[in-house]
Formats: structure tokens, C-alpha cells, sequence
């Protein structure tokens, strides 16, 4: 199979093969979903990331393709560059569909126009009913020189994210385990229920998140054995594991960085500059993190807006899924032993232990009341009995201020008391998804905040 690289990705071992963005590569061997052992035109051969290539001939395999990003992302992109013409053609919320977003100054300031491809009954492609193509590059290079019924002709296409790569399964293929010696240690971060969390690099060049574990704090042999599963986790809307130190004691955890920090603290510190639809975006990207989870049988166990981190494009990312099995903390202790977080918790959960992916949805929906709070503690006059008990009486929490009805009724139906009465993380993207389209296609844009 012949791909094309839509990154570029420096060799980290001497198994692994350099990529060069534009570049084709022969893939010679699928090792897992998320190395392969590929060849380059000089004949050299080693392990590449399967999320940097793409087949050839592919959308994604184009310059102005943007994989993995929202409307609001998008939005975001095209503002900072700034360009008048300049573009993005994107994955729509709709399956199986693609949207073109350009910016322009027509206007007379800067705004971003979505235009959906869309499809005749013989599967030609067009954005103007009066210019139909037969494939969607044909298309894009036609709006290149003529607006034809665009705000704008499409000028400068936007390079996917600009310099910001997507991270991969690990640090190399099999390398779940890494050297202290690898690691810079910089500033402090903050500190969380294992340990502190500081800034730094590996080898010197990338930059990490490095979470050191106090004593006492976890049970350690149990997770090393998982944390080799862990780093095979790898979805855009995770917060990427890389590996471990194990070798010397405090153990360390080497994760991803993201920019901005903490959810929760993110929501409380720009409550008043976030619209209702960036909140509900936020929502999708967890949804769409979890939902991943799901396919793979992971459970969570303590979903929630502190356990999600904000990076410097203001995608949110889930962090730390699976730990609380491994917490050795009272906050985390029921009168029966079992460790969880009572306030995101549903009946099951606080009577008998059980948890599945219907528990980590009753905690989605304790989330999104996060989101659409600005970062109020659920429940958060009451202690935990008494939250046990309204929970196990019907109690629910209270529509927050920044949600409509409609958003409400989506958290509603996460906690309903029986599991088999939840919606999956799959429903719930779809849902999410439609209400999404008809915010934004009413022209209730991001800076809607009423």
C-alpha cells in the first residue's frame, strides 16, 4: 500500500523511519492500528505513526484538508491567520459529509463562512448548484479561481492545524517505558490527588507533562501493568499517555502537555467570555473522547471537568481515564472500600460498585452541568451521604443557568437510575452533533452568550 505523509515525524529510535510531509512511503507491514513499518524512496525502512499517512488519493492526502477539527476550530484557525480567502475543507457533522470554511473582510471585518458539499443524485459534488464536479479536489480547484456564489474564491488553503502535530500511540512502536535520563524536569504545573505535576521535555526537544507520583499515593505494580495498555489508547480527543519512568522511585507519568490547563479551571477563569455553543463544542470533544473509550471497553471511572485538559487551540481532551483504580485516597473511599468520586456517581455505582460505560455516561452528563455551570461543584452545599441520598430518592441536579431546555434534557437522560435508560456515548454524539448543526445554521455563532 502507497501513502503520503501529512505530517512530518522525526525518528525517536533507530527502528522507527523519518517523514516527510508530502513525501510517499510503501507501508510493508500493519504491526498494530498504530505503527507500521514502512519504506521510503531511498530504500530505508522502519516503524512511522499510521496517523501521519494516509493513502494516496485520499481527501486527507490534500493540503487544505483539516482532519479532526470542529466548526469552532476551524473558525479559530482561519481568524489567526487572518488571510481574506483563506480556507479549510473539513469533516462535517454530518456523517460522510464536508465542509468548506473561509474567511473573509468583505464584510468589512473579519468573518468565517461555512459552506456545506454537498451531493447530486449521481454523487457529483458541488457548493453552487451550477458547478458540479466528480470529485471533491476537482471542486476545490475550480473554487480556487472563481467565488462562484462563495463569499470569496479560495485563495490561501490553511495548512491542517498549522504547526501543531497530533500525538502519537507512545513515543515509538512498543515503547511504553521511559528513562528518567530522557527527562528535562521545568516548572511546576500544579499538583493533583498523585503527586505534582510539572512542565518539561523528553529527549531535550518535546515538550511533556510530567506527573510525579507521591508515595503512598497509588498502587503501582497494578498500574504499570496497565499503563502498557494505556499508551495504546490514541484518539485526537484523548490526552495522550507516552510512557512511564519505573526504573527509580517516585515513579513518573509522561503525558502530553496541554497549554491551557485544567477544564475546570479554565471554565471558572473565562465564564464570562465563553457563547453557549463553544461550551456545547467543549462537550462534543469529550463526548467524542468517550465515545472512544466505549468501542475499546474502557471504562473512566471519574469522568469529570477535572480530570479534562484544555490545549492552546481550546480543544479539550479527556485525561486520566482508568486511574481511580488505583488511587489510594479517602476522597475516593465508600463505607464499603470501593474508591470513586460520589458527586459524579450514579446509584449503581454508590450501592454496589458496579461501573460500566452507562456510569461514565451518568458522570458525562454531571460534566456538561459543569460546562454549562462555568465550573460550579455539583451538589455543592451537600455532603457526600447527603448526595447519596438525594441521588438514591430521585434528586437531580438543577438546570444550570447557561443551558437551554433542550441541553438540559441531554444531561437529564444521562442520569436516569437504571443503566439500560442511558443513552451510549455514541447516542449522545449524535444528539450533540444535530443540535450543534441547528445552533450554528440558526446564527447562534460563538459569540452568543445571552
Amino acid at each position: 500500500m502507497k501513502v503520503v505523509a501529512i505530517y512530518d515525524f522525526t525518528a525517536r529510535e533507530s527502528s522507527d523511519l523519518t517523514l516527510h510531509h508530502g513525501e510517499t512511503y510503501i507501508i510493508l507491514h500493519k504491526q498494530d492500528q498504530l505503527w507500521w513499518r514502512a519504506k521510503d524512496k531511498h530504500g530505508n525502512k522502519g516503524f512511522i505513526p499510521s496517523n501521519y499517512v494516509t493513502e494516496i488519493g485520499t481527501i486527507e492526502a490534500n493540503d487544505w484538508y483539516c482532519k479532526n477539527i470542529n466548526r469552532a476550530e476551524a473558525e479559530q484557525l482561519l481568524r489567526q491567520e487572518g488571510k481574506d480567502g483563506g480556507f479549510v475543507v473539513r469533516s462535517s457533522s454530518q456523517p460522510s459529509s464536508y465542509t468548506v470554511s473561509v474567511y473573509t473582510h468583505s464584510s468589512g471585518k473579519g468573518e468565517v463562512r461555512h459552506y456545506q458539499i454537498k451531493q447530486t443524485d449521481t454523487a457529483q459534488f458541488f457548493l453552487a448548484e451550477n458547478h458540479v464536479f466528480g470529485s471533491i479536489p476537482e471542486l476545490i480547484n475550480y473554487h480556487r479561481h472563481n467565488a462562484a456564489g462563495l463569499v470569496s474564491r479560495l485563495r490561501y488553503p490553511i495548512g491542517p492545524l498549522g504547526t501543531c502535530l497530533p500525538a502519537t500511540a507512545g513515543f515509538s512502536s512498543d515503547k511504553w517505558e521511559i528513562s528518567p535520563s530522557e527527562l528535562t524536569f521545568m516548572k511546576e504545573l500544579g499538583s493533583g490527588q498523585f503527586g505534582v505535576v510539572r512542565l518539561g521535555k523528553w529527549r531535550a526537544q518535546h515538550k511533556v507533562a510530567i506527573k510525579t507520583i507521591r508515595e503512598g499515593a497509588m498502587s503501582e505494580d497494578d498500574f504499570i501493568e496497565e499503563a502498557k495498555i494505556m499508551t495504546r489508547l490514541c484518539h485526537p480527543k484523548l490526552v495522550q499517555l507516552y510512557g512511564v519512568c519505573v526504573t527509580q522511585r517516585p515513579i513518573c507519568i509522561v503525558t502530553e502537555f496541554m497549554e491551557n490547563g485544567c477544564l475546570l479551571h479554565f471554565l471558572r477563569q473565562h465564564s464570562r467570555t465563553l457563547g453557549r455553543v463553544q461550551l456545547l463544542f467543549m462537550c462534543q470533544d469529550v463526548c467524542e473522547g468517550m465515545e472512544y473509550l466505549e468501542e475499546n471497553s474502557f471504562i473512566h471511572r471519574d469522568l469529570a471537568a477535572r480530570n479534562c485538559l484544555v490545549n492552546e487551540r481550546n480543544v479539550v481532551k479527556v485525561c486520566d481515564f482508568g486511574m481511580t483504580r488505583y488511587v489510594l485516597d479517602n476522597q475516593y473511599t465508600s463505607s464499603m472500600g470501593s474508591r470513586f468520586p460520589v458527586k459524579w456517581s450514579p446509584p449503581e455505582v454508590l450501592h454496589f460498585n458496579k461501573f460500566s460505560n452507562k456510569s461514565d455516561v451518568w458522570s458525562f452528563g454531571v460534566l456538561m452541568w459543569e460546562v454549562f455551570s462555568e465550573g460550579k461543584t455539583p451538589f455543592e452545599n451537600r455532603s457526600n451521604l447527603e448526595v447519596v441520598e438525594q441521588v438514591t430518592q430521585g434528586g437531580r441536579l438543577y438546570r444550570p443557568h447557561r443551558a437551554s431546555a433542550h441541553i438540559y434534557n441531554i444531561m437529564y437522560r444521562c442520569w436516569h437510575e437504571r443503566p439500560h435508560g442511558r443513552p451510549s456515548f455514541s447516542e449522545l454524539l449524535c444528539v450533540l452533533e444535530c443540535l450543534l448543526i441547528s445552533c450554528t445554521s440558526a446564527g447562534r455563532f460563538l459569540s452568543d452568550v445571552k
